[in-house]
């Protein structure tokens, strides 16, 4: 497998050139990059270790693209760019910021998040959502069976606090691995969802 470096992915990760991953990732990466237009360079930053690649494409699947009736797939994305902000990850923010915004049509949202997501435009559910989600991603061993109850009493069901925590802490490793590889986000995320689709 050729391997080299390549600054417009990621500063200190070795990244494999397209044909030497393996068939299925090719063909994942494939699908997304036809969807979007552009592939995502987290697809290729951790695809020299195709086993932890298929893993972590599993569980980022499993969290971010279900739908319950307590968090819909836009709260899920502001979820991770608020604790992503947290941790100080530009990759993340600009990343799930730009899905954050297709996905809410709120074209202001992602900003608000990573800046100061106590003024950001969230109903009173997800202001409780995010304070939670914010004090487990920045002060983890302060959590209580309180903060747990706050978001049943905001709505969520003990699958939605289950799904609460567990992206958190997805993304808390997704985070400190787009730092330790230098991971960079692609060009095309910072304009998406600002403006309104032109109709066809």
């Amino acid at each position: 497998m050729a391997l080299h470096s390549d600054p417009q992915i990621a500063t200190r990760a070795l990244i494999p050139d397209v044909e030497d991953f393996p068939a299925d990732i090719q063909e994942k990466i494939a699908e997304v990059t036809e969807k979007s237009g552009f592939t995502p360079n987290v697809f290729r930053a951790i695809a020299a270790r195709p086993e932890e690649w298929r893993a972590f494409m599993m569980m980022h699947d499993s969290l971010m693209d279900r739908q319950t009736p307590g968090l819909s797939k836009a709260d899920r994305e502001m979820i991770v760019v608020a604790t992503s902000a947290q941790n100080d990850c530009l990759y993340c923010v600009i990343a799930h910021g730009a899905i954050a915004r297709i996905r809410s049509k709120n074209p202001r949202i992602a900003d608000q998040l990573a800046i100061d997501w106590r003024k950001a435009e969230l109903d009173e559910r997800m202001q409780v959502v995010i304070d939670v989600a914010v004090k487990l991603a920045v002060r983890p061993a302060e959590v209580t069976d309180a903060d747990q109850q706050r978001l049943r009493d905001a709505g969520l069901s003990d699958e939605d606090v289950a799904d609460v925590g567990a992206i958190v802490s997805f993304f808390a490793m997704s985070n400190r691995l787009a730092h330790w590889g230098g991971l960079q986000p692609n060009h095309e995320f910072y304009a998406m969802g600002r403006e309104p689709r032109a109709k066809a």
